[in-house]
């Protein structure tokens, strides 16, 4: 018997983002029986993937298929099992209640037995002119997701530590050259990733390098970069651009509830989805440092709704093992 038997004013589990996670979370919970609530968000809905156009790594499509299209599907299929999918943002969660309580930005509170973080992470921009207009035509953040559509071109690359140089890398299988842009005189990567880096021989280093604007009408075909020494500015002919600066996990709801990692994200006991808070679960990029990839988004949302299927019965088998409270002595007045 699942604990909303008992109080149906509760949900069994909200789902707290939309992207490949929450979505697979959603189907699951929904498939067991669980009733879920996903609240995908007002602006962000589908998640970073709703930024990219061709996916071509995702299992089952094996002529590619575009990131908002791959969206809406996992949003069809959950909600084919009756998920309540509403575009709101939760601006309040109170995760260490019993019930959970989350607030909308319209001031709504949605109760929960159970949450599930699917809230992502956010890939960190250049905030440079003709970046979001280029995004998904040239200008990428995923070597691994887009690297192939580079064949043989030149593509630059922006950033000077372990993830800029595994993504310059990863793109010389492709590329036939590949320049990466640093804003200091050194490396911030480790020694062994900065040496593998140096030794190939597509890769160019320009040092002392920032990007000023990114040009191109349809797609890119420039870079304007300036010397952040002299001052100097130059251009860089390129086809391709991969911003490797950095990400940030999307975990301002939780600062101060949930315990995490030294990377910002959510700490979880693997190979479970369990936080440190009992009832609060967690999936996809907000907990991963590493593959920030859609399937394994994907699996983990998996993980986490089968999670909460045990956790709610377990739950439940207490509440009906809980022995009565005794009659009271007392005769009314």
């Amino acid at each position: 018997m699942a604990p909303t038997d008992q109080d149906p004013s509760v949900r069994n589990v909200a789902i707290i983002g939309s992207g490949p996670a929450g979505y697979t979370a959603a189907i699951y919970t929904a498939r067991a029986h669980l009733e879920p609530v996903l609240l995908a968000g007002s602006v962000t809905a589908g998640g970073e993937l709703m930024n990219t156009t061709e996916v071509e790594n995702f299992p089952g499509f094996p002529e590619g298929i575009q990131g908002p299209e791959l969206m809406a599907n996992l949003e069809a299929q959950a909600r084919r099992f009756e998920t309540e999918v509403r575009y709101d943002d939760v601006v309040e969660a109170d995760l260490t209640a019993t019930p959970k309580v989350l607030t909308l930005g319209d001031g709504t509170r949605i109760s929960a037995h159970a949450v599930i973080m699917t809230t992502g992470s956010a890939y960190r921009e250049l905030g440079v002119e003709g970046e979001k207009r280029l995004s998904g035509h040239g200008v990428s953040w995923c070597a691994t997701c887009d690297g192939f559509f580079f064949r043989d071109q030149h593509i630059a690359v922006v950033g000077g530590g372990d993830s800029a140089m595994e993504e310059a890398l990863f793109l010389t299988k492709f590329a036939s050259k590949v320049t990466v842009l640093v804003r200091k005189d050194s490396l911030r990567a480790s020694k062994i990733m900065a040496r593998r880096a140096e030794e190939n021989e597509k890769i160019e280093f320009r040092w002392n390098t920032e990007v000023v604007e990114l040009v191109g009408a349809d797609k890119l075909e420039s870079v304007r970069l300036r010397d952040t020494a002299t001052g100097e500015e130059s251009t860089l002919d390129v086809t391709g651009l991969f911003v490797a600066i950095g990400h940030d996990p999307r975990t301002d709801l939780v600062q101060g509830q949930l315990e995490l990692t030294e990377h910002g994200t959510i700490r979880i006991d693997h190979p479970s989805s369990r936080t440190s808070v009992p009832g609060v679960f967690a999936a996809g990029d907000v907990t991963d440092h590493s593959y920030r990839q859609a399937i394994t988004a994907a699996g983990s949302g998996c993980v986490a709704a089968q999670d909460v299927e045990h956790y709610l019965a377990t739950v439940a088998d207490v509440e009906e093992a809980a022995p009565a409270e005794p009659a009271s002595d007392s005769v009314p007045a």
